[in-house]
């Protein structure tokens, strides 16, 4: 194992703090070490537009930097975006060394920042818990890769696979402590995703309880705009909330949008229709709005269509030790159009954990 091993597991710990408030940008952690070895600063990126990690840590060490170490989690970024480019900041504060966990994937970077601060004379070592760097960005690199935010599907259902009573009634089919869960997993997305029928039938919130400051984007997707006058997601005070249509919306339907985004309490409800409104173009259009990662909280129609257009990359589901019986149609997804079983897309498992009485099992593609 490296010696630098431990220091980057810390680098990545400190990343992590970004968690769900760092998008567009990564997730990154670093450390800065004296000429002796000795632990002299820290910093992780904190927020999209605030000092990058290498600077907090850099600010810290001060002229203790000289001669020392950086451990940082990503590659330095040698650009100028909302901050000033890394990788300047490095060589001017007179460090020997920098160890690196990953290669940065954005196109704007892609090795740049290693090459500039080689071309300084800095011993530059890469690949220190890459893995581990990677799998904590790993919506970040989606993003990059795809041109699309990391999408997870979260659903709750009772043991015998019910989402819902024959009625429609289903709240609530879990517990406190997996509704927590799931506040918590929000906080960690850019957006929420639902569908106007969970709209109409559940009226959420969709709010993480103040567990991320600010909320992540609340997200309506409704061909019709077919959605109730009064709901709590036209309030948005407490988050923003982005209504999207299709082409087939009347203009009346798309003027009782707008006029409620201008109601006090109101103003930041935002409508935008989409030529092809399904679950790929929405991705994308959360993509240039700097999601890197969001959370589907859907009825059956919407998961099946956007498990069906590959905008799925995780599964959450929370099962409740109830039975539900009733109509079949009150299930987690609708029809694949799978005939037989080689069919199948692999899902990679996790082993299931508790939460209160209830189960949650993650799992993501193979």
């Amino acid at each position: 194992m490296s010696a630098w091993l431990p220091l980057m597991e810390r680098a990545l710990q400190l990343a992590a703090l970004g968690a769900g408030r760092t998008s567009p940008n990564p997730m990154v952690g670093a450390l800065v070490l004296d000429g002796a070895g000795q632990l002299v600063g820290e910093g992780f990126h904190a927020k999209a537009g605030e000092p990058h990690a290498e600077v907090g840590a850099l600010a810290q060490a001060g002229d203790r930097a000289r001669g020392g170490t950086l451990v940082v989690t990503l590659e330095p970024c040698c650009h100028q975006g909302r901050t000033p480019p890394c990788s300047a900041a490095v060589i001017a504060a007179g460090l020997r060394r920098v160890v690196i966990a990953m290669a940065d994937p954005n196109p704007k970077v892609a090795g740049g920042g290693i090459a500039e601060l080689q071309q300084a004379g800095l011993e530059v070592i890469v690949g220190i818990g890459e893995a581990q760097a990677l799998q904590l960005n790993r919506a970040f690199c989606h993003r990059l890769a795809h041109g699309r935010p990391l999408a997870i599907l979260k659903w709750a259902m009772s043991v015998d696979g019910r989402t819902a009573l024959s009625n429609g009634a289903s709240q609530w089919i879990s517990g406190p402590q997996a509704r927590a869960w799931v506040h918590q997993l929000r906080a960690q997305c850019d957006a929420v995703i639902v569908g106007g029928g969970t709209l109409r039938a559940d009226n959420p919130l969709l709010t993480s309880r103040g567990r991320r400051s600010p909320e992540p984007l609340r997200v309506v997707l409704s061909r019709s705009l077919e959605l109730p006058a009064e709901a709590q997601l036209w309030q948005t005070d407490l988050a923003p909330t982005l209504v999207v249509h299709g082409p087939e919306a009347t203009p009346a339907r798309r003027q009782a949008i707008d006029q409620l985004a201008q109601k006090p309490g109101s103003e930041r409800l935002e409508r935008l229709e989409l030529a092809n409104c399904g679950p790929l173009a929405l991705l994308e259009a959360l993509a240039g709005r700097g999601c890197n990662q969001v959370l589907w909280e859907c009825g059956p129609g919407l998961a099946t269509a956007a498990v069906a257009a590959g905008c799925v990359q995780e599964l959450a589901a929370v099962i409740a030790p109830k039975l539900l019986g009733g109509l079949p149609a009150q299930t987690p997804l609708g029809e694949l159009g799978h005939t037989a079983m080689d069919q199948l897309v692999g899902w990679g498992s996790q082993p299931p954990q508790s939460l209160g009485p209830d189960l949650l099992w993650q799992l993501k593609l193979e």
